[in-house]
């Protein structure tokens, strides 16, 4: 089934989530080469593709695991909640609707 994670940034946490991003993207990497990765991407803190130094408010990731409590057990393990760079994570279930 699939989940969706979202991570809500600290405030002043840009440093941290740069520090932090290789090992990041590293667990999004193994879930894409799983085939279980829909989408992941951050949410940047102004209205711009690139936000430069205002940073990020947070990530979203939609991916394909076993239960909820798995899904739960891999955002909890992420470089960015270890980090600190997260505040706080919610993890739901996900209906895909669009597109088909």
């Amino acid at each position: 089934m699939l989940y969706a994670i979202v991570g809500q940034d600290r405030p002043n946490s840009l440093a941290v989530r740069l520090a932090a991003r290789p090992a990041h993207v590293d667990r999004l990497k193994v879930l894409q080469e799983q085939g279980r990765m829909i989408l992941a991407g951050p949410f940047p803190a102004i209205d711009s593709s690139d936000p430069g130094p205002a940073g990020f408010s947070g990530s979203l990731i939609v991916a394909d695991f076993a239960s909820l409590d798995a899904a739960q057990a891999w955002a909890d393990a992420d470089p960015y909640v270890t980090a600190g760079v997260y505040t706080g994570v919610s993890v739901k279930p996900f209906k895909r609707a669009f597109p088909q």
